[in-house]
């Protein structure tokens, strides 16, 4: 059993690398074969990984030793494969997406595009399963790399200009990533994750610095305000890429960095007292306010969703940095939850630029009369993002919410429920505008070249309409809720109440007392 858990370990990180470097030496006709081929190997490696899990096993594969004591090595956890699961499953979706977005935008280079999206989710799973922090920095820059191609695919000034930015911000976090890493294998001689984290040995003096360095290169990706400056402008990217950067692989592998870093490298113990994560509760509230506020005042479509990721990513961390299990698990289902709805919001933001070329919120005028199914989709992924009972996003801020209470944050519990009413004053007014409102003749010129009613394109509209059925699925229907409850809740029950192993002593065997010393010596136990 233990070697058939290698092996998926071994499919799920690998087929996604080994894909990409298969489209890159075929003819452009199989970079779509290959791209689905490997997201269904994946999706049924990480499956069968999830359920060996849920019966109770731990898979692990050791790789191979860089220096003594320290490599390259994988682990299957709640939290882990929480991640793995959302980036496999959401990648089949999205294949099968950009099959239609290829097409209908006449996308060029397409496959450096195919192979960059598959090394991508090769890194965000290997992210996922690092036991280590080495293994996680390794795939963390390993995603870095995988996505500046895909974020500079149109080759315009405009896209290279936000690559530079976005490598500059990545790399810098990347940096500090490396130096807290070595750094901590330096002093503590093990860099592995653990539920309740393993820098309570560390000298207290050291902590400060190395949460800073640590913490500091996952909130990069995570967006953090001010570090969140490449994400919007990372907006220029094809739709689909955008669906990827925030919903699937860089972002979240930012949040699942910071939970990385409080639950399982620094953990409550080392953190107890400290300002640390006061201070990261009020730059996550900070951004979470400014980030709603800016959100409001955006006309592109995109640009709007992009800061709405901004601001609830930051519910993720926030939920980590107040350190209660209620509040971690509330972080680990806001990952996921946030995940479906955002990437249907992207979705449908791409089908409207592939069919009626239109970007720009007050051009959306009467397209839901147009488009039902994609705008259909759009308003039940807005309604999951503000959190509307019976939608996913719902479940996670009421546990978030009931994680401020247990914590006795509630101006954090304040912010996060005003940005609950900010969500829907700046997506809500997007689905009134397109259903609402007159259509423009700009809308019906640009949407007539397709007959079926100027809905998107058939490659295009399932995936989002699946992802828009996921976002009621996870809120609705119990079984999948608890399912996902106990994933979330084991997160946080390992994180504040870590497991310890039964310290077992081997005592000689003392010679047999005679018969009446034995009464006399059970006489004195029962007087003890």
């Amino acid at each position: 059993m233990e070697q058939a858990s290698n092996i998926y370990i071994a499919l799920a990180v690998s087929t996604p690398l080994v894909a990409a470097v298969l489209i890159l030496l075929s003819p452009r006709k199989l970079a779509e074969a290959w791209s689905m081929l490997a997201a269904i190997i994946t999706l049924v490696a990480t499956v069968t990984l999830f359920a060996d899990f849920r019966a109770g096993n731990v898979p692990m594969l050791h790789v191979m030793d860089l220096v003594p004591g320290l490599g390259i090595s994988f682990r299957i956890d709640a939290l882990g494969i929480t991640f793995g699961m959302l980036a496999s499953v959401l990648w089949v979706l999205a294949t099968m997406y950009s099959y239609g977005y290829v097409r209908d935008n006449k996308l060029s280079h397409c496959r450096r595009y195919f192979a960059c999206f598959a090394a991508s989710i090769g890194a965000a799973l290997g992210i996922a399963y690092s036991s280590n922090l080495i293994t996680f920095l390794l795939f963390y820059e390993a995603l870095t790399l995988a996505t500046y191609p895909l974020v500079v695919h149109k080759e315009t000034r405009e896209a290279m200009l936000a690559g530079r930015r976005y490598l500059f911000f990545a790399l810098s976090g990347g940096l500090l990533l490396t130096v807290g890493v070595i750094w901590t294998w330096a002093v503590l001689g093990t860099v592995e994750f653990a539920p309740g984290g393993f820098m309570h040995q560390l000298d207290p003096g050291l902590i400060p610095i190395l949460f800073v360095l640590l913490f500091g290169g996952v909130a990069v990706k995570a967006a953090i305000m001010p570090l969140h400056a490449w994400l919007p402008a990372a907006m220029v990217a094809p739709s689909p890429v955008s669906a990827l950067l925030h919903a699937v692989a860089v972002v979240k592998a930012g949040v699942f960095g910071c939970m990385r870093v409080f639950g399982f490298t620094f953990g409550p113990e080392s953190l107890d007292g400290s300002i640390l994560p006061g201070i990261v509760i009020i730059m996550t509230a900070t951004t979470i306010v400014i980030g709603s506020l800016i959100a409001l005042q955006q006309s592109n479509l995109k640009k709007r969703l992009a800061y709405s990721t901004v601001v609830h990513l930051s519910y993720i961390v926030l939920g980590a940095a107040m350190l209660s299990p209620f509040a971690f698990t509330g972080s680990v289902f806001h990952m996921v939850n946030h995940g479906l709805a955002k990437i249907t919001l992207f979705f449908c933001a791409g089908a409207i630029y592939a069919t009626a070329h239109l970007t720009e919120i007050s051009q959306l005028k009467g397209l839901g009369r147009k488009m039902p199914w994609t705008m259909g989709a759009f308003t039940v992924g807005s309604l999951g993002l503000v959190g509307i009972p019976g939608m996913c996003g719902f479940v996670s801020k009421f546990f978030l919410a009931r994680g401020a209470w247990q914590a006795d944050e509630m101006a954090a519990m304040g912010v996060m429920l005003g940005a609950s009413l900010f969500t829907a004053l700046y997506l809500l007014p997007i689905v009134k505008t397109a259903y609402f409102d007159e259509p423009d003749e700009v809308v019906h010129a640009a949407a007539a070249h397709h007959p079926e009613h100027g809905e998107a394109r058939l490659a295009l509209r399932i995936p989002l309409l699946t992802t828009a059925a996921l976002v009621v699925i996870f809120g609705f229907v119990p079984l999948v809720v608890n399912v996902q409850y106990d994933l979330a809740s084991g997160v946080a029950e390992g994180v504040f109440d870590p497991p310890t192993e039964p310290t077992r002593t081997v005592e000689e065997p003392s010679p047999p007392l005679p018969e009446g010393e034995q009464e006399l010596h059970l006489s004195e136990g029962a007087n003890r």
